[in-house]
């Protein structure tokens, strides 16, 4: 299959700022959002970086994003507080002076008269952009953005705070770039997930088509499960459609029933939407497994109404014994049993599926890290009864 002759779209740059990103106290969940965002105009993201509160270090990283990427956009850091450095360190990575705006400390104060508060001296700081930046008045937080607008692009400056960012980010930053970019496009992805087949396999099978430019074939591995990610730049999106279908078909029939759910439906919903959609429902028994499989049952939904619940499974059954003794003891349809069994060199997975009839059995090693492996053995688990269904209703 050739490529689509459609140009590629302009990139950007995320840098996401704040220390305690890189303490783990807590997790950039901006970045993923600003990424899904900017496919929207067309804009794929090239590179994401964090950085801590150090404005000369944020300063070098900006000049650096700057030069690689004609949109850079950063969050974080536009508090009042020492530690806040976004808007010197953007300043100083263009050789400009901090200006007072009028207009930005009109807002704050107005934001702060709303809640019966008055602003202290340091969020003044808040209203000091770099010289010559478009001002973002924030109309949902106290923490005002901008946008420098240098000669090789642009650099948005957004809070970090999410709602905030997320307001800012699609009533001015997005309109904003369509416009000062003239951006017309989309870049669009659709998300296939598989079970029971891991990366390299999978590799094997569609290696071929992540070679295509446009669209792109990506792969991305969790724990017993890899995605495969299709994405298009178009002018549109019927066009963004129309590239993807004939690949997504390719990979749907070189995958075939490896392929569970498409976009981000988890393993454990498509399971119990099957049970559901047939009439049916599970119990299950386990061990070794930190609980993991009763852990993604028991918080769904449709748990009510599908699961009976979780026994532990005892040392003197065998997992098919298990499977069929917690079936008739909850009266499910099926019995499902995961033991894994944990050694110094070998850690084993043992699943049972009984049905009332017959008991289906699998046993598979585990070499990866011991702290996935209930993870593992509960996805292995809810395979085989995803295959049995999907092959008809129990006796």
């Amino acid at each position: 299959m050739s490529s689509s002759s459609v140009p590629a779209p302009m990139h950007a740059e995320l840098i996401a700022i704040g220390s305690e990103l890189l303490l783990g106290e807590i997790a950039d969940t901006n970045s993923a959002q600003i990424a899904r965002q900017l496919r929207t105009i067309g804009l794929e993201v090239a590179r994401i970086s964090a950085i801590g509160d150090d404005v000369d270090a944020i300063a070098g990283l900006v000049r650096e994003a700057a030069a690689r990427a004609p949109i850079v956009i950063t969050t974080g850091g536009l508090g009042p507080t020492v530690d806040d450095p976004t808007r010197e360190a953007v300043a100083r990575a263009f050789g400009r002076e901090l200006e007072f705006r009028p207009e930005l400390w009109d807002q704050i104060t107005a934001r702060f008269r709303k809640f019966g508060r008055t602003p202290t001296a340091n969020n003044r700081l808040q209203a000091h952009i770099p010289a010559g930046a478009l001002p973002v008045e924030n109309p949902v937080g106290t923490a005002p953005a901008f946008i420098v607008e240098h000669a090789a692009g642009v650099v948005a400056s957004l809070p970090g705070v999410p709602r905030e960012m997320e307001y800012l980010l699609a009533h001015t930053l997005l309109p904003y770039l369509r416009r000062r970019f003239d951006l017309t496009g989309v870049l669009k992805a659709r998300i296939l997930r598989t079970v029971g087949l891991g990366e390299s396999l999978i590799d094997e099978k569609i290696g071929e088509l992540e070679k295509l430019a446009n669209p792109r074939v990506g792969l991305a591995a969790h724990a017993g499960q890899v995605d495969v990610r299709i994405s298009a730049k178009a002018a549109g999106e019927a066009e963004a459609d129309a590239l993807i279908a004939p690949v997504e078909a390719q990979v749907r029939a070189a995958l075939g029933e490896f392929i569970f759910a498409e976009g981000q439906a988890s393993l454990e919903e498509v399971v119990t939407n099957l049970l559901a959609e047939r009439g049916l429902s599970l119990a299950v028994a386990e061990a070794g497994s930190d609980g993991r499989l009763n852990a993604r049952l028991a918080v769904l939904p449709l748990a009510a109404q599908v699961y009976r619940g979780a026994l532990p499974l005892a040392d003197g059954h065998a997992p098919a014994e298990a499977a069929a003794l917690v079936r008739a003891e909850r009266g499910a349809g099926f019995g499902l049993a995961v033991r894994v069994t944990r050694a110094a060199d070998q850690q084993t997975i043992e699943i049972a599926l009984a049905d009332g009839r017959t008991a289906e059995t699998r046993t598979q090693g585990y070499g990866g890290p011991p702290a996935y492996l209930g993870q593992w053995a509960s996805t292995a688990g809810l395979n085989l009864l995803r295959l049995r269904l999907l092959r008809g209703p129990a006796a």
